[in-house]
């Protein structure tokens, strides 16, 4: 709904990456267009009955309002998650905004899907250019199915404090071959789960009409979602052993976040 949003707050995001006195007001403009795109995703994520997404909509509005009110204090540990959002802005915008190179690491990941599913030994054939299909069901793999998304979030979180060209090198290879390597056997994971309706016994609170939805909402929406959340958790925790000064970076960017709450919960107490 508000895709267009998208390259104006890339835009923002990059100029926050600059010192000056516009910084704090980039950074405010920045993240209050991404996450207005965000909102606008919920209508779509309701009809594919996602659960995630749209608990992390709602609850990026508090997260703005907070978000506002530190950088407009020049909170440091703020300024530096704005610019760990800015280079991960850097990373994703060529694969969002130039078709050709988006085209290109979809038609990868495509190519090393079906290698994955070959060695599992699992037949499926690729209609179209980026479509699987077995039987009268087909998976359509997109950039959001390619990885990109969460390694340029979590490259951007190891930017988001000075590091040696040893730290920068192993944070690379501790992400994103990691990544983009294990998001392939969740694409297979999906396409055989959905195409041989292996959760057909569950029951369908997807809320979709489409004849074997179901088994597609709990392999991709349940199933992967959920371990995939954890991987990310376990992910930042090797980060941060990696790097002992993001560690205590997140802790006291969560320090930051946990005192402006109460400090509005008790205003009035």
């Amino acid at each position: 709904m508000f895709e267009f949003l998208i390259p104006v707050s890339c835009l923002f995001f990059l100029l926050a990456l600059f010192p000056g006195i516009h910084r704090e007001y980039a950074g405010i403009l920045a993240w209050t267009t991404i996450i207005i795109v965000f909102i606008g995703g919920l209508p779509s994520w309701i009809e594919e009955s996602n659960i995630l997404y749209p608990v992390m909509a709602v609850l990026s509005i508090p997260f703005l309002l907070i978000t506002i009110r530190l950088l407009l204090r020049k909170n440091i540990a703020v300024l530096s998650l704005t610019r760990a959002a800015g280079v991960a802005f850097i990373i994703y915008a060529p694969f969002a905004f130039i078709e050709e190179v988006g085209n290109a690491l979809i038609s990868l990941v495509v190519s090393h899907t079906r290698y994955v599913l070959d060695l599992i030994g699992y037949q499926v054939d690729i209609v179209l250019w980026n479509t699987f299909q077995s039987g009268i069901f087909r998976v359509e793999i997109i950039l959001a199915c390619t990885g990109i998304q969460a390694i340029a979030i979590m490259l951007g979180v190891a930017s988001a404090v000075p590091t040696t060209i040893k730290q920068k090198v192993l944070a690379f290879l501790l992400i994103a071959p990691v990544i983009y390597i294990l998001n392939l056997f969740r694409n297979a994971g999906v396409i055989m789960a959905y195409t041989s309706q292996f959760f057909s016994f569950l029951p369908d609170i997807s809320g979709n009409p489409e004849i074997g939805y179901s088994s597609f909402f709990w392999a991709h929406n349940i199933l992967a979602e959920g371990l995939a959340l954890i991987f990310l958790i376990a992910l930042a925790y090797s980060l941060f052993r990696l790097i002992p000064t993001l560690g205590d970076f997140a802790g006291n960017l969560v320090g930051t976040y946990e005192k402006e709450i109460k400090s509005i919960v008790y205003k009035d107490r």
